[in-house]
Parts: structure tokens; sequence; C-alpha cells
């Protein structure tokens, strides 16, 4: 069973929502940040949201503002929820997870498959 898989990546048109979930088991939910990053191909990994472990938010400034990530500690989700989506965000979104997890995805950490997100015109 893999520790972190994320959810509700799909199609959507340009300014629409979209809510993505990363259900972590197997490992210790309390206690860790978890973080969302996309990547699309042939481009570098780049920061979205990260929701340290008492549930204070970062964003990076391209999502600030549309994007909210929040945690559900009962279920060991933390969702990311996608507001005014645009087109040049259409990328694989992954979740991650680790106690010293910062922005830059650096550090042990356990990470999820991914869910893609299109984003049409």
């Amino acid at each position: 069973q893999m520790p972190l898989v994320e959810f509700g990546g799909g199609p959507v048109q340009a300014g629409g929502s979209l809510r993505l979930s990363c259900r972590v088991s197997g490992i210790p939910f309390k206690g860790i940040h978890v973080a969302w990053f996309r990547q699309a191909p042939m481009k570098e990994r780049e920061f979205v949201a990260l929701a340290d472990w008492d549930d204070h938010a970062r964003y990076s400034d391209s999502v600030r503002g549309r994007f909210t990530v929040s945690r559900d500690e009962p279920r060991k989700t933390v969702f990311l929820q996608m507001e005014n989506l645009k087109p040049e965000t259409a990328d694989v979104y992954y979740c991650a997870a680790g106690t010293s997890l910062g922005t830059t995805g650096d550090g042990d950490s356990y990470w999820g498959p991914g869910t893609q997100v299109t984003v049409s015109a």
C-alpha cells in the first residue's frame, strides 16, 4: 500500500474548479507537513502549496488567492481546492509528506504517484 495517493485530477475548462485529495496511510499523519507540487513535461517540479503539521498554509505566488490547501486529521487527507484554473496550470500534481518537508520538496519525504490535471481553454 502506497503511503500517499492523490485523487481528483481530470479535465476541466479554464476558469473552472477542481479539488484534489491526498490520502495518507501507513505512516503517522499527525506532525507531518504535506505539500503539493506540480510538474509539466520537460519542466522542473514546481511548489504549489503546503499545509504544515498544525495546518498553517503556504502558497506559491502563482496560486495564492486561487488555491486553498487544508488538512482533515481524522481522514488523514490533505485537500487542494483549485479555483479559476488556467491552461498553464495543467500539470501532473503530486503530494508529498514528511516531518522536514519544505517548499523545495527536499529532505526525507514520501511522494504519491501523481494525478493529471488538464485545463482546456
